[in-house]
Parts: C-alpha cells; structure tokens; sequence
C-alpha cells in the first residue's frame, strides 16, 4: 500500500515514496552527523535546514488549520504532502492567540487568520450523543467570517487538550472545552473537507461525553471512513517521548487500514537527545532562542549537584518539601539523557522545576532553540517574526503545546493514502484542486 525509502550520496539525500503505483521523490541537502542510516540522516537535515526548501509542485491542496497554534500540525501537514508530490496552500488559520497566528502566518505564507473561537466561525447543532448523534443540520459557516475558501483539501485541527490532560486536576473529562472537538468536525464538514484531521491527548478517549465516539458517528453519517489511533513520536524515530491520538477521517478509500499500514512503515527506532540537539552545544547565546532562561540561585545549586555528583534525578534531601517523599512528578529538577530519547517537552522547559529539563552536558535548562529541535520544528521554522513583540514565554507555550510535526506527518500521509488507494471512481469524486 506504501513505502517509503531513503538513500545518501553526493552530499544529498533522496526519499522516495511510493503510494499504490504512484511514486514521488524529495530530495535534501546532507547535514546529516556521518554514520548515520540515510533515513537518520534525512530527518536530521530537515531539523537542521535554515533555509526552507523551496519546491515548485504541479498541484497544491488547500489547507485550514484550526486551534492552529503557531503550526506544528501545518508543519507535519507540509512534511507529507511535499512527500506526496504536492504543494500545500495554507488558505487559512483559525486560533485565539493572535501572536500564535501572526507565526503562522509568516512561516506558512497563510492567506487569512482568524483571531477568535472556532465555535464562532460555524453553526451547528448536535442531537444525541455516541452512536445516536446526529446533527440537527447540516453545519454551515458563519457568513460573517469570509474565509477564502469554501471547500477544502484538508482540514486540520486541535482542540484545547488541557481539559482532557491528566494535569488538569479540576474539571478532567468534564470540562466545557472538551466539546470544541464536535465544533472541529463540525467545521470539517463545513468546510467540505476531503481529509479531515484531528488530534488530541490520549486521555481524550475518556472524556465523560465521549466525544471521540460521538464525533465519529457524526462523520460516518456524512459519508466519511474514519479511523483513529495513538500515534508516538518515539515509535517514528523522534527523540522524544511524545503521544497523541489521531481521528481521520476521508471521503473515500479505507481510512483505518491506510493509519496502520502508514504507522507501520513508518517505524523507527527512538533517536537519542544528542541526535537533535549535539551540533547546538556551544552555540552562542544570540538573542531569545539561543539563550536559556536565568536560574534562581537555589535552582542553580540544584543544579550543580547533579552535575557534581553525576546524577540524573535529584535526591529527595535537595528538594523542595512540596517535591519530596509521596510527590507524584520524580523528574522534575532533572538532568536530561544525552544518550536517551527526551521526555515529552512541555511549556514549562524554561524552568528546572517544571520537569526533566536540565541539559545533559551544561550547567542550565535547555535553549528554546533546542526545546524546539525537540519538538520537530527545524531551524527555518521563525518563532520571533520582526514585527511581532514575542516574550520567552510566548515561544515556550507555542513549542510545548505544538504537535511533533513527525506525528502529523504519519496522520496526513494516511489520509493521503487512503484517497490514493481508492478506486478510480472514488479518487475522480474527491479529485485535489
């Protein structure tokens, strides 16, 4: 159904991926560390390209991401579609933080960003819930909002997760945000989408209204194949230990066996933290992303006592009280692994006392920049446009809630697989612009 390939020579490196009988191939610059296989190598180049590659693609597919964030699921979405011999056109993006879109915007040259809530954007009413949803009718953008676009390609989307997340100790599984997930697949359908791609925490799955199930029926019901799956980032070679769960959903083609041949061809032992981030090790602190947030003088000690006593984990006695014996949360003040994948980046990476942050080798918290090479975006990816008054802690939300890209990259890939693998008549149906 797929396979995808890797080879290194002449100082570049060339994928070649192969859908049903149809085959396209990219190719990259060699930035890679010497040693490594050409599919290690690849993935290390493109984290380390500071120009981005500029292709001239025959077809290009429109693309709205809502919950956009600064684009780390348009980033995957970018990844597979140029795979796949496409261009992408980024007709829109739809999120609260304006800042957020402002990035987007410069990164994906996005044509209309949105600064408001998706849930303003379309209208719909759901009856029922799991397999008895239905909407009252069909979903309908506001006219209010001019996007240029009515029909989509690919929808992109995902919903505030904090609702769902196991650190939310209030409202987890019952939280009124938790219902942006039906707004996003209403919006999918909105907006005609031939893909519809939406992602999420796994712990969304057990959220009190089930919105997962009710989603999918409602995209049955509209004709869509849908298939669902937690994708790990570690599983597709990341060097980090990210999960997510993934709802697809297409108007042709079988969804769910394209999500299992694509995570299957797509498995690739974890790479270590060194891998991402060695070629930034004595980097010069030149502005905000190249420098690492200033400890406190207690934090500092902290510090120095892994490094002095060559420990990863921070004994209980150098603690603070509310960290020690009975706490639920052993790596915070720690030392990360230079020869291990990181563990899952969060906003919080500034600060030793947030997680497993300390960098390996150095006597300090990981840069933004590494934060960020973590987190899949390569070195083009602008977090800091001109123009745009960004605060570290503007980049440390957009890095830590953003979507490995090599996560959104196996989801989109999927869809695309499952409309190329239909037949005929089903691909003339849902044929690109």
């Amino acid at each position: 159904m797929i396979s995808q390939s890797f080879e290194r020579k002449n100082r570049r490196l060339y994928r070649k991926l192969e859908i049903g009988g149809r085959a396209s191939q990219t190719e990259v610059a060699d930035l890679g560390d010497p040693g490594l296989s050409p599919s290690e190598a690849w993935w290390q180049s493109k984290l380390r390209e500071a120009v981005r590659e500029e292709l001239s693609p025959p077809r290009s597919l429109k693309v709205v991401d809502a919950f956009s964030g600064s684009g780390g699921l348009s980033l995957g979405a970018n990844m597979a579609i140029q795979a796949a011999g496409f261009g992408a056109r980024h007709v829109a993006a739809i999120d609260t933080d304006a800042a957020a879109l402002a990035v987007h915007r410069h990164n994906f040259e996005t044509e209309v960003t949105i600064a408001d809530s998706a849930s303003r954007i379309v209208d719909y009413h759901v009856l029922g819930q799991d397999d008895d949803a239905e909407f009252g009718y069909d979903p309908e953008l506001i006219s209010s909002y001019l996007l240029p676009e009515k029909t989509t390609d690919l929808f992109l989307a995902g919903p505030p997760c904090q609702g769902h997340s196991n650190l939310n100790n209030h409202t987890r599984r019952d939280d009124p945000r938790n219902q942006l997930y039906i707004t996003s697949v209403a919006l999918g359908l909105a907006l005609k989408a031939s893909c519809i791609v939406i992602e999420n925490v796994p712990t969304v799955l057990r959220d009190k209204s089930n919105v997962v199930g009710t989603g999918e029926t409602l995209l049955r019901a509209a004709g869509y194949s849908v298939a669902s799956m937690v994708l790990r980032a570690d599983d597709f070679g990341a060097p980090q230990t990210r999960a997510r769960f993934f709802l697809i959903a297409t108007k042709a083609g079988d969804a769910q066996a394209a999500l299992e041949a694509v995570a299957n061809e797509l498995q690739s032992p974890a790479m270590p933290l060194s891998w991402a981030i060695s070629d930034l090790l004595d980097k010069s602190a030149d502005g905000l992303m190249n420098t690492p947030a200033a400890p406190s003088p207690v934090t500092l000690e902290r510090i120095n006592y892994l490094f002095d006593n060559k420990l990863h984990d921070l004994p209980n006695d150098q603690r603070p009280d509310c960290h020690k014996n009975g706490h639920s949360y052993p790596s915070v003040y720690g030392r990360m692994h230079w020869d291990k994948p990181a563990q899952t980046i969060t906003t919080g990476f500034n600060a030793a006392g947030q997680g497993r942050y300390v960098h390996p080798k150095r006597r300090r918290v990981i840069t933004p920049r590494e934060a960020a090479r973590i987190q899949g975006f390569p070195d083009w990816f602008n977090f800091m446009p001109e123009g745009i008054d960004v605060r570290r802690k503007d980049v440390a939300k957009w890095i830590g809630d953003a979507v490995h890209p090599i996560l959104g990259y196996a989801a989109v890939l999927s869809a695309l697989t499952a409309l190329e693998m239909a037949d005929a008549t089903s691909r003339e149906e849902v044929s690109f612009a």
